[in-house]
């Protein structure tokens, strides 16, 4: 490529607030925008052939074939975009979905491409043709991507907002489209690559939820072992749903953790103790066609072994979480404190919140989505 910038190019981050900022610290103003739930992609485009860039600097392209396609398609001839990947499904975003590109099998990625498409929302641009626009401020920047006019249907310029009421706004009601938060970008900054110059705000709220397992940690040993992460669960009806996990922990806790929980370890060559545990069949494939179960080897999961400690299913936690993505959490969730004054029965999807409903379309109008039926298995 003989643009102006090339790779690697670190992306611009941000930092978490916990409230809509209404100025920036020397009094400035912000352009607000919402947190796309995808990945982010540094998109580079020359005269036909693209590049797609991850957060950490990989190449995404061959993944995204679909993309290329549109951003040759939607995008000027030369140019180096900033955005986020996302996928459709229905009214909403699905993360799930998207996440299945990452796959080794050329065959799979076409198939995913042709039957669930994604999309490239831009919200910054860096260079366009000869020039180089990532030092001007944003408020510059901004003027730039909106000559481009990117109305889709594949490739969307991010909606934005000067007025922090009308942030606050949309921080409630696009979470009902799948949408991760909100962003707060200074209006007078240059690009920052790879500093936190931007905020993020996303969503704070806690659940009580049941521990059932624990992975070690991957320095533990035989001889000072150490917790990893702590295995949460959900009830529905009978049924425990495992929902994610707990695992910022200092090493000095990781350590007690194993003591402290060394009473509630199921006995795994006791029979009757291991099939009473809710995931005794955590091994078997095919105990995972319906909710997930810890221990399911992924393509994120790189061969590691996921095995975990079995729990009695006695103790009851408070963790802080941002959001859901289907029946588990879309992040690691945060340990408040433990609920001994909880039963594990009491547990359940009922107490969470519950977003309300908003059209992606009405975001991104247009674009390409699968089928809200599609789950990406082979036909």
């Amino acid at each position: 490529m003989a643009l102006p910038l090339g790779a690697p190019i670190a992306p611009m981050l941000a930092k978490s607030v916990a409230a809509v900022p209404a100025a920036d610290a020397a009094g400035g103003p912000y352009s607000y925008e919402p947190k796309w739930d995808g990945f982010r992609a540094i998109v580079l485009v020359d005269d036909g052939e693209v590049e797609i860039l991850s957060r950490s600097g990989k190449s995404m392209t061959r993944y995204f074939p679909d993309v290329v396609e549109a951003a040759i398609a939607e995008l000027p001839a030369r140019a180096v975009v900033d955005g986020e990947i996302v996928l459709a499904r229905g009214s909403r975003l699905d993360f799930e979905l998207l996440g299945q590109r990452i796959h080794p099998a050329a065959t799979r990625v076409r198939m995913l491409a042709e039957h669930a498409p994604a999309n490239l929302v831009v919200f910054d641009v860096l260079a366009l043709g000869d020039d180089v626009v990532m030092d001007r401020p944003l408020s510059e920047r901004l003027e730039v991507l909106d000559g481009l006019d990117l109305t889709g249907p594949r490739v969307h310029a991010t909606p934005r907002t000067l007025d922090a009421a009308v942030a606050q706004e949309w921080l409630g009601v696009f979470e009902g489209a799948g949408l991760d938060g909100v962003m707060a970008k200074p209006l007078a900054d240059p690009y920052a690559p790879g500093k936190r110059a931007m905020l993020k705000i996303k969503h704070a709220r806690t659940a009580d939820v049941v521990l059932a397992g624990y992975r070690e940690h991957k320095d533990s040993t035989p001889d000072e072992p150490l917790v990893g992460s702590l295995l949460l669960g959900l009830y529905e009806g009978e049924q425990l749903h495992f929902v994610g996990v707990s695992a910022s922990f200092p090493m000095a806790r990781r350590a007690e953790l194993i003591e402290e929980l060394a009473p509630l370890v199921v006995d795994v060559t006791d029979r009757e103790q291991a099939e009473a545990h809710p995931w005794a069949e955590w091994a078997d494939p095919s105990a995972h066609a319906e909710g997930r179960k810890p221990g399911a080897q992924s393509r994120w999961s790189g061969g590691k072994d996921l095995s975990f400690t079995p729990l009695r299913v006695e103790r009851v936690l408070e963790v802080g979480y941002d959001h859901m993505e289907g029946a588990r959490f879309r992040h690691t969730t945060q340990l408040k404190r433990w609920r001994p004054d909880r039963e594990p029965r009491s547990c359940t999807y009922e107490q969470l919140d519950e977003p309300v409903g908003y059209d992606l379309a009405e975001l991104l109008p247009g674009a390409p989505a699968a089928d809200p039926t599609f789950t990406g298995a082979l036909e």
